[in-house]
């Protein structure tokens, strides 16, 4: 399959408007998908999105998916493995990266102070 994204040159990103809560994730913790789209079902496809966590947002539980996952922390706190009460965990600062395979298991993630990441989720062959 091609990649499946548009040519699209330099331009402001409206920051407003245009984000969802993801599916399974909690009120809180949005997406903007930025190119691209991704057939999770159908094992196809590619995306970049941000996503973005209100201040004091976490998850429970760890995640998991199929597809390969690049995540650049933009702006803000990111806390990696924290526990069901959004206790404990590793704090990552701006600027700092990483890169999962299909069927690495991550997470869970929290934000004290609010954060917005960078994302790129695709299938293999990209």
């Amino acid at each position: 399959m091609a990649i499946n994204k548009i040519h699209d040159e330099f331009h402001t990103l409206d920051l407003t408007t245009g984000w969802e809560v993801p599916p399974g994730y909690p009120e809180g913790i949005k997406q903007k998908i930025l190119s691209g789209a991704l057939d999770e079902a159908g094992k196809a496809g590619s995306r970049s999105r941000l996503l973005k966590f209100d201040p004091g947002v976490f998850t429970t539980s760890p995640f998991v998916h199929e597809y390969w996952e690049e995540v650049f922390l933009v702006t803000g706190d990111l806390t990696v493995g924290n526990d069901e009460k959004g206790e404990g965990g590793e704090n990552f600062p701006p600027f700092t990266y990483a890169v999962r395979p299909p069927g690495a298991v991550h997470g869970p993630f929290k934000s004290e102070k609010g954060c917005i990441l960078f994302e790129m989720h695709y299938f293999d062959p990209a």
